[in-house]
């Protein structure tokens, strides 16, 4: 008993000795200075970004990343549900939807034109896509079958968009502005 006294009392003393030597080098909390602002050489000779290199050199997968791969996702059955959650810059379309087969995978919001713009209406339209596995099987319960996409947008299309649209194959979901 003696002995764990005597460790804990020289333990004590010398944790509180570190506030004595509150400038020294000893104490670890002084071993990186405090920061300090420097001014920034400013490169005027031409804008680059140093993280694109600059070689034309293809690299080892050069060709497998220049194919394009096309989306071979079909309009899942229906839209079962459609959510939009605010998060800060934007918001995030949320939607559940119910296959007509179990194994789909790469569920996607795809706009339903090409260019993802809000029509003169004020209606942005997506479609809930998804790739059928090679092998189809039907059947299954509703819970197997479910599906769920999301999709980030910004504030500048939320603000453009009065309604946004989801489409299926037999159905779709509208949520409008408040």
């Amino acid at each position: 008993m003696r002995i764990l006294t005597i460790s804990l009392l020289v333990a004590t003393m010398t944790l509180t000795a570190c506030g004595a030597v509150r400038e020294s080098r000893v104490n670890p909390l002084n071993w990186f200075g405090g920061s300090r602002s420097t001014p920034v050489q400013q490169k005027t000779a031409e804008e680059t970004n140093p993280l694109i290199p600059q070689t034309t050199r293809g690299g080892l997968f050069s060709s497998a990343r220049d194919a394009a791969r096309e989306y071979l996702g079909t309009p899942i059955d229906q839209v079962s549900g459609l959510v939009i959650e605010r998060v800060p810059g934007g918001g995030i379309i949320r939607v559940t939807g119910i296959s007509e087969v179990l194994g789909i995978y790469d569920v996607r919001l795809t706009p339903a034109d090409d260019n993802e713009e809000v029509d003169e209406d004020g209606v942005l339209t997506y479609r809930l896509e998804g790739v059928r596995p090679a092998r189809v099987v039907r059947g299954g319960t509703e819970r197997q079958r479910t599906v769920m996409a999301a999709r980030r947008l910004t504030d500048n299309q939320l603000a453009e968009a009065r309604v946004i649209r989801v489409e299926g194959r037999l159905n779709a979901q509208t949520t409008s502005r408040r």
